[in-house]
């Protein structure tokens, strides 16, 4: 998440999904965006009732509307009235087909929940259930009376963990010998409890996972409802370092490698001339990794003391976009250079990318301006990726 006031932790979140057997879509929808502007991240998870593609139409609508409302600060009472007229009604013309999750998150820590009808949220702190006051608005409107929003405020700490979810984790489990009333929302946290207790550094990915794969347990692997489970996982940020390019001015050279040696974290190079310069400047031996050709059939990686590896540059980076955009929870990635350098991206949190702006010329169209370089092309469409779909915070420098 980029921030203008950096409370000195990083924000990882995850969202993971299961839906019934035969399903083409999910009726749980989970929407989020970051406005950089204002210093807000929000959050969205909807649940339309049932599931297949009416739920999932309306959870979208829902999740939509709440999205755009909560960008613009319109009370939540005030929204909620407006995402309930436009939803169809059940039959009895009472139940709004649709349940939302709105999080906001803000630079200097304060959290704001406001809930409707979902599961409430888990916050961790501590190791312990940590409960900050509720408080209730009722949404507008004639036809909503005693409906109501459930609402809490806090101010984050470093390691607090926020788990929310929708209705088929709380109810997996219905009917069988163990839970006959569904698995419930006191197990739920006293699951959640157990793994963050039991693994204190667990990642929000890897404890969203286990919540979802317990409750598909629950219902012996086949989930009878849309399942979904995020979690915010509030921590110290791991600091990471992509090269590519080289300086601009040769005479920089020095200084550019300097300024690499002295990053505090790990650092991978994309691109051979700018590993032969760093190389050069801070007198280290570079060592090509001779293997068989990967799949992607991209050059081999290299290794150089202090940098986790050093890979081919644009086409190597071209593939490393290509595999974030249509990266999800279910793909496991495997041992290539870009499938290595996608890896080291999402491992970590607070990302500094140092582009050079030499031009490389077995690469650049003499025809074309200097701003649509292929490189700064590339690496733009990767911060934008890291950014907004994995929430990293991303810091560029052109030398």
């Amino acid at each position: 998440m980029v921030t203008t006031n950096n409370p000195n932790y990083h924000i990882e979140i995850d969202v993971q999904q299961k839906k019934p057997k035969g399903e083409i879509a999910c009726g749980d929808v989970f929407m989020s965006d970051i406005f950089r502007e204002e210093g807000r991240t929000i959050l969205v998870l909807s649940d339309g009732i049932g599931h297949g593609i009416k739920a999932s139409v309306l959870a979208t609508l829902t999740a939509t509307m709440a999205l755009k409302y909560t960008r613009f600060h319109t009370k939540p009472e005030i929204s909620a009235r407006i995402i309930m007229e436009a939803l169809p009604k059940s039959s009895d013309g009472k139940e709004s087909y649709a349940t939302f999750t709105i999080i906001e998150l803000e630079t200097d820590g304060q959290v704001r929940i406001i809930n409707y009808d979902n599961p409430p949220v888990l916050i961790i702190r501590n190791g312990k259930l940590f409960q900050p006051k509720e408080y209730e608005l009722e949404v507008r409107g004639r036809e909503n009376v005693g409906k109501l929003l459930r609402c809490r405020e806090f101010t984050a700490r470093k390691e607090d963990r926020m788990v929310f979810l929708s209705d088929g984790v709380v109810q997996s489990g219905l009917g069988n010998k163990r839970y006959p009333m569904g698995w419930g929302i006191e197990n739920v946290y006293d699951f959640a409890l157990n793994q963050a207790n039991r693994m204190p550094d667990i990642s929000a990915s890897k404890l969203a996972r286990k919540i979802v794969n317990q409750a598909a347990m629950n219902d012996n692997f086949e989930v009878k409802d849309d399942t979904t489970c995020g979690v915010i996982y509030f921590r110290e940020p791991r600091k990471f370092m992509l090269i590519t390019g080289p300086p601009f001015y040769k005479i920089k050279d020095y200084d550019f490698a300097d300024r690499i040696k002295s990053f505090n974290g790990k650092k991978i190079i994309c691109g051979g001339t700018t590993a032969e310069i760093i190389a050069r400047e801070l007198d280290i031996n570079v060592e090509i990794e001779h293997l068989a050709k990967n799949p992607e059939m991209l050059p081999p990686i290299a290794h150089m003391d202090g940098f986790e590896m050093v890979t081919e540059g644009i086409l190597t980076l071209g593939k490393v976009e290509e595999l974030l955009e249509n990266y999800n929870s279910e793909i496991r990635l495997q041992d290539s250079p870009a499938e290595k350098v996608v890896k080291l991206l999402l491992q970590h949190d607070s990302i500094e990318i140092i582009l050079g702006t030499r031009i490389n010329w077995a690469h650049q169209d003499p025809e074309q301006p200097l701003e649509l370089e292929l490189r700064k092309f590339v690496v733009k469409r990767i911060i934008k990726i890291l950014t907004n779909k994995f929430f990293k915070h991303v810091e560029i420098e052109y030398l």
